[in-house]
Parts: structure tokens; C-alpha cells; sequence
């Protein structure tokens, strides 16, 4: 399988950084805020050896999107010829001028800049905080890159794992990958990892993982100082081409409270009342993780 993906559009250069329009992980236009709903559904038929791991990587995507969107598929051993959905479709959470949003719920980072007088997101799958180390939801800021860097397992870390070094250089075996940005708050960051099939897993001790691409890509990018908001939002909702859209990240909730979300999302857009509650329902009830219409 090519480990690349395909360009679609032309590139833009702002200020020697280069942006390229790429399919899965892609830079889309939401200069108009009413406009939030990027990207298209895709489909992949699948080939000899191909795995769901492998196929999600190649459209920019993680484990769980691409195995919420394909319930019924072995995502080890898919069967050869299959074809596969791939979820590049998304509600963007909220809008930021410019910055990086993360959505735990959905696990998905959004970066905002501004070209040329235009508002662009570019979005990224990420591994975050398994359970009991959950990543901290909040307003933060990057305060440091570091390119190469060295991992200093914590104290509680070396007592569960009694062989691990205390120190662990740049390398194969660093879990941090090969670049970290550092949040405003300690010991947290935004780095990439040596085990790219955990992206879009809950999988660390509460820092923020990226496929090995991805981060060289967005430290690229990123600037200290860059404002970080994480949320926690497994319902949003859209307005688009006069049709109401609503995508679901259960999340470990019930559907009497993802229906609440949903409900809020709705009612605080305006949106309820074009809603068709069996549509709704359904789309709380069977959720795909892709924005599914639930217009009238």
C-alpha cells in the first residue's frame, strides 16, 4: 500500500510554511463560520494484507473512526475485495481565528490559521489518555518544541514497569516519536509515537499522540504560544445546504444523555425545530461517527 496521500488542490505558502490540501487529513476552507461541516465521505476496497490500521492510516484517520464506520469488518483480517467507508467527513466543534482545538470525544485535533485574510482547519486523528489518566480538558497553550526528544518516564510509570530506563534517548524505541509540544501545563504535551496503530485510541497517560507524519506536519506549523483548547464533545451539530446534520461519538454515554447533548447542541443553534425526532433517535441509537442527516 502507498503510505502517501493524494493531492487534490493546489498548495498555499504563508510565511515559509507550506500548507498542502490533502485527502483524510486535509486543509479546508471555514472562512464562512455558518459552514462547518468539512470533507467528503470516501470509500477504499480493500487489498492482499491490507488491514483496518493500515487503511486508516492512509486517509488521515484512527482506529476508532474506522472501526466505528465499519462495525461488521475484522479490522485485523478484513476480507480481500471488501470496500470499506472511510470517514473523512466531519463537523468541525467550534471555530477558532486561529489555534489548535482537540475534541476528546471524537479524538480529532483541528488547527486554525489564517491565509491571506481566510480562515483554513487543518484536522488530525490523535491517541489520548486512557482510563484513570484522562487527558485534561481546558484552555492551555504551547510553551516549547522540542525536535528529537528525550523521554523521562514518571516515578509511577517506573514502579509499575520496573525495567524501564530512567531515561530513554531519541529513537525507535522513544514513545514520545520524534517531535513534542509542550503544553502549559506540566508534564502534558502533543507528540507523536513509536506505536502509530494506538492513534485514535485511549491509550496514554493523558498526553496527546499524532501518527509520525502528522506531528513533523503540525510541528511544522505551530508556533509558541499557539492557543490549545481540549474539549469533551461526543454530539455536534451542523446547518448544511438547508439541511440539518448531526454527528455522534458515544463515548462511553447512555443514549438518554447523548440524547440531552444533542438536544442542547440543537436548541443552542437553532436547529430544533427542523429536526425529525425518529431520525434523531436513530441517529443517537445507531451512531457511525459520520454527520448523518436528521432533517425534517
Amino acid at each position: 500500500m502507498k503510505n502517501i496521500r493524494i493531492v487534490l488542490l493546489s498548495c498555499l505558502v504563508c510565511s515559509g510554511v507550506f500548507y498542502s490540501i490533502v485527502e483524510g487529513a486535509g486543509t479546508y476552507s471555514v472562512n464562512d463560520p455558518s459552514r462547518t461541516m468539512i470533507g467528503t465521505v470516501q470509500t477504499y476496497k480493500t487489498i492482499d494484507n491490507d488491514t483496518l490500521l493500515d487503511v486508516a492510516r492512509l486517509f488521515g484517520i484512527g482506529y476508532n473512526a474506522i472501526t466505528e464506520t465499519n462495525p461488521k469488518v475484522d479490522p485485523w483480517v478484513p476480507a480481500e475485495g471488501i470496500t470499506i467507508t472511510i470517514p473523512t467527513q466531519w463537523i468541525v466543534p467550534e471555530i477558532l481565528d486561529d489555534g489548535i482545538l482537540v475534541n476528546l470525544a471524537e479524538m480529532r485535533l483541528y488547527f486554525f490559521f489564517i491565509f491571506d485574510g481566510h480562515r483554513f482547519v487543518k484536522t488530525y486523528p490523535i491517541g489520548i489518555g486512557r482510563e484513570g489518566f484522562n487527558t485534561p480538558e481546558g484552555l492551555y497553550r504551547i510553551t516549547g518544541k522540542v525536535e528529537d526528544p528525550v523521554w523521562r518516564p514518571t516515578k509511577r510509570m517506573r514502579e509499575e514497569t520496573p525495567d524501564l530506563d530512567p531515561l530513554v534517548p531519541p529513537g525507535p524505541d522513544n514513545p514520545l516519536g520524534d517531535y513534542w509540544l509542550q503544553l502549559s501545563i506540566p508534564s502534558y504535551g502533543i507528540h507523536g509515537t513509536n506505536k502509530p496503530y494506538s492513534v485514535g485510541r485511549r491509550i496514554s497517560s493523558g498526553c496527546i499522540r499524532l501518527y509520525p507524519e502528522d506531528i513533523e506536519e503540525l510541528f511544522g506549523y505551530v508556533r509558541v504560544k499557539t492557543p490549545v483548547m481540549i474539549i469533551n464533545e461526543p454530539v455536534k451539530a451542523a446547518l448544511y445546504e438547508n439541511t440539518v446534520y448531526i454527528e455522534v461519538h458515544p463515548n462511553g454515554l447512555s443514549s438518554e444523555e447523548l440524547t440531552a447533548k444533542a438536544l442542547k447542541q440543537l436548541s443552542g443553534k437553532d436547529l430544533f425545530r427542523y429536526v425529525n425526532q425518529k431520525l434523531l433517535k436513530s441517529a443517537i441509537d445507531s451512531p457511525t461517527g459520520l454527520p448523518t442527516k436528521i432533517s425534517r
